[in-house]
């Protein structure tokens, strides 16, 4: 499994909730705290408001779900599949995504501070005026995916590959040029200062 940021232990669970049928489900505001969720199929589900505390999901499947106005806090999610699914206003401060499929994912307006995503594959993900301050995208594939005014300030980005990637109106502060690919990425005049800045380049207006 894949470490957290810093080496952090993931948070330990109490009780088990494993082969759950939640297909088409709609939750509300439901929470559940320490929960272990084991092949759970969460496929075209609807969740409004749920708050998960310190769970983590094992195969989980999120294919086609909806998500809006919930929260994953400090969770873990290991071989998850998110095939198709949406965020909208959500929350995963902290959360640790471990080979994770993320084909299609759509997250908008969501807070995803000091996630974990090392190595994932992001190629078909989709964010939106997200929140990815202090995330952890090291060796990360966001080869032609779309990060559009997105936080990355203080994110882990060494290795990340972000060629053809859609960076435009995000936060580009981390980036170290000389660790990253970021052939081909999409930026805007604003951009390339900060770009050329972190190159060490001294720019001026004439």
């Amino acid at each position: 499994m894949a470490d957290r940021k810093y080496g952090e232990p993931a948070p330990k669970t109490t009780n088990t909730v494993s082969g759950a049928d939640w297909y088409g489900r709609k939750l509300s505001r439901e929470q559940y705290q320490s929960t272990l969720f084991v092949d759970l199929d969460f496929t075209e589900g609807n969740n409004i408001g749920a708050i998960f505390n310190e769970c983590t999901f094992r195969r989980t499947r999120f294919n086609a779900s909806t998500h809006h106005s919930a929260a994953f806090l400090n969770c873990t999610f290991v071989s998850c599949n998110f095939f198709d699914s949406r965020f909208t206003e959500c929350k995963a401060v902290g959360s640790m995504f471990d080979g994770c499929q993320f084909d299609h994912i759509q997250v908008i307006d969501g807070d995803w501070a000091f996630v974990g995503l090392p190595g994932a594959d992001l190629r078909r993900a989709a964010f939106l005026r997200t929140r990815l301050r202090e995330a952890d995208l090291t060796g990360a594939r966001c080869q032609g995916s779309s990060l559009r005014d997105v936080d990355l300030s203080g994110a882990w980005l060494h290795s990340a590959d972000l060629s053809g990637a859609d960076l435009r109106g995000s936060d580009l502060s981390a980036i170290e040029p000389e660790t990253v690919n970021l052939k081909g990425a999409i930026i805007t005049i604003d951009q390339t200062i900060v770009i050329a800045e972190a190159l060490g380049l001294d720019v001026r207006v004439d």
